[in-house]
């Protein structure tokens, strides 16, 4: 499964690219062509940030990846409930 979004990932990157200067050097009159090359390029940068973010998380779940720093937020729970340690 890793590979699969591996692949979405890159294809979807290189169609954002690809579309995305499609879009930014269509001929302003062809406004057809412009709007659907965005729309595409739009697409493509969504489905790539989506299996990057999925990459991401399934390496840290396998402990490929190491989790990020996280604050401590035990001081939250002694301030609420009144308690001290």
């Amino acid at each position: 499964m890793r590979k699969l979004i591996a692949i979405v990932n890159v294809i979807a990157w290189s169609g954002f690219w690809a579309f995305g200067y499609l879009a930014l050097s269509a001929d302003v009159s062809n406004t057809r062509q412009m709007i659907t090359a965005a729309i595409l390029a739009a697409l493509g940068a969504a489905l790539g940030l989506w299996a990057y973010f999925r990459l991401i998380r399934i390496n840290e779940d396998t402990g490929y990846a190491r989790r990020p720093n996280r604050a401590d937020r035990s001081h939250l729970d002694i301030e609420v409930n009144g308690e001290e340690a």
